[in-house]
């Protein structure tokens, strides 16, 4: 006996309510939901997409290149010859001013190029990842977080190559110059955060954000004690003049980081340390790391209220 014809089609429950189903195209099309969780906090709780994204960024910057991560050596080590040849052998001792310029120079290097890394790096890096914020649902504060990393990862070979030549001249770590480096290192990276946050998100509703940033870390390199003492401004403009010389957040750090280092190579450390550094050094440090903090915060406030906007923005 056949059986009816209802029971030999298959059986598929069928709902006329129901609406057809999406394509690919519509579903790339929806914007994504925020995720549950923002902040500085979450982003270091998801360490593993943190850490990968770093690498990621790393990588790409020496795709294609046949040394690779070597260059991160080979550079700042030419660029040290370069400045050593010409301070050192050329001109001698600055101009006959500064024992060893040469690493009095590149220690200030090594952290401006930190900070304005940093900087750049982070107030660009909403845009340059657009792809990456339309799809996935991660904190957006983990996309300048990566480029402070990244930042770092490359000042590693820099410092590497400082160390040799201060070691040869004699240089031997102490407590408090390593202190000093430490405190220089986490004012620019507390600064260079807290500016990178701040102005990416409004990179991202204005390109001319960019272009100011570059543009402040041009006047960044000349004006901190790096291609000229702090003995030349104080004698140029008087203690007055040099104490608003030193509201400049990175010019504390960088004189912090040759307190770390340059300090060290000369004959008379003690003698270097009353004539070329500042008063209270570790004192206006602390302070400068404090409201570099302070002003972290509050970048952080303000991107959380704009991070909303940031993809369809993109």
């Amino acid at each position: 006996m056949d059986p009816p014809a209802a029971m030999s089609e298959p059986l598929v429950s069928r709902t006329p309510a129901d609406p057809p189903r999406p394509t690919t195209d519509e579903l790339e099309a929806l914007p994504l939901a925020p995720p549950a969780a923002t902040g500085l906090r979450e982003v270091f709780r998801r360490r593993y997409l943190l850490g990968m994204l770093v690498r990621n960024t790393i990588q790409s910057r020496y795709q294609g290149t046949v040394l690779g991560w070597l260059w991160s050596y080979l550079q700042p080590a030419i660029r040290f010859c370069m400045f050593y040849f010409l301070f050192e052998v050329m001109i001698g001792r600055g101009a006959g001013t500064i024992e060893n310029f040469a690493i009095h120079l590149f220690a200030g290097m090594v952290i401006v190029h930190f900070f304005t890394e940093t900087f750049n790096g982070g107030t660009q890096s909403l845009v340059q990842n657009r792809s990456l914020i339309t799809k996935l649902p991660v904190p957006r504060e983990m996309f300048p977080v990566a480029r402070m990393l990244v930042a770092a990862w490359h000042t590693v070979p820099m410092l590497v190559i400082l160390l040799i030549p201060c070691i040869a001249l004699g240089w031997r770590p102490d407590a408090v110059g390593m202190a000093a480096a430490l405190l220089g290192f986490s004012l620019a990276a507390a600064l260079g955060l807290a500016l990178g946050l701040l102005l990416s998100v409004g990179n991202v509703f204005m390109r001319d954000v960019g272009k100011i940033a570059q543009t402040l870390t041009m006047f960044v390199t000349f004006s901190v004690p790096m291609m000229y003492p702090y003995t030349l401004v104080k004698d140029r403009f008087g203690e007055t003049g040099a104490g608003f010389y030193l509201y400049n957040p990175m010019a504390e750090a960088v004189l912090l980081m040759q307190r770390g280092f340059w300090v060290g190579t000369n004959e008379d450390p003690a003698a270097t340390i009353a004539v070329h550094l500042p008063d209270h050094l570790f004192t206006r440090g602390l302070i400068m790391t404090a409201i570099s903090l302070v002003l972290l915060v509050l970048a952080q406030r303000v991107f959380s209220k704009l991070e909303s906007k940031v993809p369809e923005r993109l």
